[in-house]
């Protein structure tokens, strides 16, 4: 037996090995915990692969998903491979071995490759909701961009611009200068290895930094004192983007979930953010603990359906149910109208939402300017599909005197 069959030989093996690993990774997920979550403990618990073979598995597990909701009846392995010929724009390995016809031609656009897969498939069908957008979603863009592995953005605390950049450097890894302040880089640079994160930068979306602009706005029409509270917290992204832009303001944070604030708490003292206060809160019921004073600005970056950022987390669009889209309404509409309870005159609230859908969005707004007699000061979408970023509503809302 020759040395280049017994190449070919394991050169064949290990790609099949590759499929069948994906394959079965996918039959046994179920969507309930994060896709990256559930890879790092399966591989953690199977040792036989390398970093590389890691990578590649995870990569055609995440192409299976990417097709969201076409193509649900094709079997797993053409799926896989459908999904990675969709998602390459340059020619790969395992495609160029299982569908080498296929990985000659992945420059094409993603309408005349899915033609090539099946031309009964339509790119519309990735997100089949398009009547249930908020206006200015471009519904093809968006779908496409589900073949597209998002950047990672990093926003340059004040002071520090000059030193990430020159550490980037160093280190070799290439970066794009959007702004002064926001920088993007592949999804998979290990700046956590590099950056000194929320010292001297902090990961966050590029459109989530934008919604700084709105912030910016409402505290240039408010006193030079400003109390303000971000009642939906979480782990803290728009209070640190708060405090740069401010970094005088008098800071309170809320959230549903205890061990949240306790990973707050951390960043914060990273941020070099000390004076604020904080306190669990369930601001969807009426009676439960609230805060004990009114606040000039309030963030309500409420919880949502998250389909502004399934680019980044397509297992979400695979698994979504539609039914949830009226359930994510009802609770923003209680948590909007119970926090604008202790908003102000004379005030602002600004409501952010990552989720593409109008009844989340501007349905919301319609409520809350229809029963608490909010003005509209700004309502954008920021739409991140053809920024490799994710795509965000935010408004403006201000509470008359």
């Amino acid at each position: 037996m020759s040395i280049a069959f017994l190449f070919y030989v394991c050169f064949v093996n290990r790609y099949y090995s590759y499929l069948n690993s994906a394959k079965e990774i996918i039959a046994a997920y179920n969507g309930e915990e994060p896709l990256s979550a559930y890879l790092k403990k399966h591989f953690s618990t199977d040792k036989k692969y390398g970093s590389k073979d890691r990578k590649l598995i995870s990569h055609l597990c995440y192409c299976y998903f990417r097709l969201g909701k076409m193509a649900e009846d094709m079997a797993t392995e053409d799926r896989i491979i459908s999904g990675l010929f969709l998602c390459s724009d340059s020619g790969n390995e395992i495609l160029q071995f299982i569908k080498p016809e296929w990985n000659g031609i992945v420059a094409l656009s993603a309408t005349d490759k899915l033609a090539k897969i099946n031309r009964s498939y339509k790119i519309r069908s990735v997100f089949p909701w398009q009547e249930q957008l908020s206006n200015g979603v471009s519904h093809e863009e968006f779908c496409k961009s589900f073949f597209i592995q998002p950047d990672l953005f990093l926003r340059l605390r004040p002071g520090y611009e000059n030193g990430v950049k020159k550490k980037l450097t160093t280190a070799g890894i290439s970066y794009a200068e959007i702004n002064d302040q926001c920088l993007s880089v592949s999804n998979t640079s290990k700046v956590d290895i590099i950056l000194d994160l929320d010292r001297e930068a902090v990961v966050q979306d590029l459109n989530s930094q934008r919604v700084g602009e709105l912030m910016k706005s409402a505290i240039s029409k408010l006193p030079a004192f400003i109390n303000a509270w971000d009642c939906c917290a979480a782990s803290g992204g728009k209070s640190i983007l708060c405090y740069d832009l401010k970094p005088d303001i008098q800071l309170a944070v809320s959230d549903i979930r205890e061990n949240i604030l306790i990973n707050l708490k951390k960043r914060f003292a990273k941020a070099g953010i000390n004076n604020y206060k904080s306190f669990i809160a369930d601001l969807s019921q009426p009676g439960n603990r609230k805060p004990e004073q009114l606040y000039d600005f309030i963030i309500a970056d409420v919880p949502c359906s998250g389909s502004g950022t399934w680019s980044r987390t397509p297992e979400q669009l695979f698994y979504f149910n539609e039914a949830e889209i009226n359930r994510y309404n009802v609770l923003q509409q209680n948590i909007a109208g119970n926090v604008i309870n202790y908003l102000k005159p004379g005030g602002y609230l600004i409501y952010i939402t990552c989720s593409v859908f109008k009844k989340e969005n501007e349905q919301v707004i319609e409520y809350i300017t229809r029963q608490k007699k909010l003005e509209i000061k700004e309502m954008r979408l920021f739409a991140g599909y053809n920024q490799k970023a994710d795509t965000l509503f935010a408004t403006l809302l201000y509470k008359p005197l």
